[in-house]
């Protein structure tokens, strides 16, 4: 599985941050920061969720209030949102 974050729409409410410790707070900028995150576009970062932490990266992309948070599977069909 898969996360994919697209920092420019990250309007800082930080849900994610409550919801997965894979999101950490950049109060500096008022965004949230994908934790081990691979920028692949300009302000798009994406990074494997690590075993076991699938059930609170998909709390994290449903809690975020503007779906700046994609989620995939290992096939690569889109789960969340």
């Amino acid at each position: 599985m898969r996360i994919e974050y697209d920092r420019d729409t990250c309007i800082g409410m930080f849900q994610c941050v409550a919801e997965w410790d894979g999101f950490e707070k950049d109060e500096s900028a008022g965004k949230a920061v994908l934790v081990d995150g691979e920028e692949t576009d300009e302000d798009v970062f994406v990074r494997e969720v690590p075993e076991g932490a699938e059930l609170d990266a998909k709390f994290a992309a449903r809690a975020c209030p503007v779906e700046a948070i994609t989620v995939y599977d290992d096939d690569g069909e889109q789960l969340i949102p």
